[in-house]
């Protein structure tokens, strides 16, 4: 009976703390590089290809499982290769070197975005 309470109200807890997340909140430290910048370079990429003037584009949130360790240069970003085998379009960013740590020296994160409707 104790450890059924226990397992619920772990569960709730959990459930409370991932209704308070959100990219907004989800910010570069010293450990780890934020969805929410991230999200911001994908923006800035598709802005730039919105002003091209052919088709348009809105970016959607980057999958939020993603853990990276924070950047030491600029991000890039590009659209993501076909080759890849995504089913939908999307802008990957970039970290070419990422700060020193044991797990990545550097990485990529695909951005989802869809096309804007008239």
């Amino acid at each position: 009976m104790l450890r059924s309470i226990l397992v619920t109200a772990g569960l709730l807890a959990c459930a409370l703390c991932l209704t308070s997340w959100s990219i907004e909140t989800d910010r570069s430290t010293e450990y780890k590089h934020g969805l929410l910048e991230i999200r911001e370079e994908a923006r800035h990429f598709i802005e730039r290809e919105n002003a091209k003037g052919q088709q348009q584009w809105k970016v959607l949130e980057p999958n939020a499982k993603v853990l990276v360790p924070p950047c030491a240069v600029p991000l890039r970003t590009q659209w993501t290769p076909k080759s890849l085998g995504r089913s939908k379009p999307s802008v990957t960013v970039i970290c070419a070197a990422a700060v020193p740590n044991a797990v990545m020296s550097d990485w990529d994160v695909a951005v989802p975005v869809q096309q804007k409707s008239n």
